[in-house]
């Protein structure tokens, strides 16, 4: 009984602690969420007129006659144009090729045989990165298709868009990237994301619905302190690997949030670390604690 109150209540503070920078936490938000995902495309498009009119998390796309692709989050408007939003914590997985590759097979599911090039609807590959992965230190980067000798662009309809979630502003763009790091819907600024997020973390139907989820990323985390931890099978080892990887699991969220400008106060009550610790993490990184 004793091992099922703990464990209930570190389900409970990593609950909390997830961010819609977190993969498992932002597809069960997203999913058919028409009100957030209308919201989140508006202001990085700059285009109040969107209309969302279907929203799938995690949407397999299929090719043909190689690797296919899950998208995190797949939408189309009311003018036929779609659009692939994909949450990115490293920088493996959010190069100039992913993108590419992303694009080329949204196309390459959109026609019909026997249909016009020409009836190619605009897409949108759009990256939220928790780190600025471009690295040239702007709140968005727009690539597009140019000619090399004139500059100009080829207007193809096919966008490829990077956010990074690091960006800090006063700005509607950087509002929206400033609640992707919280954790607490109580202070998010927009009540499109608020609300959805206060439901799964609040209410019993939402904790139930985070339930798998919040397992799901434990036992990521005791599967990689198993392996690093167990000696030739031996139970001890097991046991061991398995502390040590809750005891990562806490301090690469805690990290997370730390880098996100979250304040310590939510970050000691999420991961149930010492303020000692967090202060400790935070000169290792270089990121001062914010403490309100």
């Amino acid at each position: 009984m004793a091992i099922d109150a703990r464990k209930a209540e570190e389900y409970r503070k990593q609950r909390q602690a997830f961010t819609l920078l977190d993969d498992a936490f932002m597809t069960l938000f997203f999913h058919e969420n028409i009100k957030a995902t209308e919201l989140v495309l508006r202001i990085i498009l700059e285009k109040d007129d969107i209309e969302i009119m279907e929203v799938i998390a995690q949407d397999d796309v299929p090719s043909l006659q190689g690797r296919g692709i899950r998208l995190d989050v797949f939408a189309k408007d009311s003018k036929g144009k779609l659009y692939d939003i994909e949450v990115q914590c490293s920088e493996r997985g959010a190069g100039f090729k992913r993108a590419r590759y992303n694009s080329s097979l949204l196309d390459a599911n959109i026609l019909e045989k026997g249909t016009n090039h020409e009836e190619l609807p605009e897409t949108y590959v759009i990256f939220i990165t928790r780190d600025d992965t471009v690295g040239d230190n702007l709140p968005i980067y727009h690539i597009e298709r140019t000619i090399v000798e004139t500059g100009k662009q080829t207007n193809d309809g096919a966008h490829i868009i990077y956010v990074p979630a690091s960006y800090v502003s006063d700005t509607p763009l950087g509002k929206l990237m400033e609640d992707f790091r919280n954790p607490n819907p109580n202070t998010m600024n927009y009540t499109e994301l608020a609300e959805k997020a206060k439901m799964l973390k609040e209410t019993e139907g939402g904790k139930e619905k985070m339930c798998a989820i919040t397992e799901r990323w434990y036992k990521d985390g005791w599967a990689e302190g198993v392996a690093e931890g167990k000696v030739e099978g031996k139970a001890e080892g097991i046991a061991e690997g398995r502390a040590e990887g809750i005891a990562e699991g806490k301090a690469e969220a805690a990290k997370s949030l730390i880098k996100s400008s979250v304040p310590v106060m939510a970050i000691m009550q999420a991961t149930g670390l010492s303020l000692e610790k967090l202060q400790e993490m935070s000169q290792q990184l270089g990121v001062a604690l914010v403490r309100s």
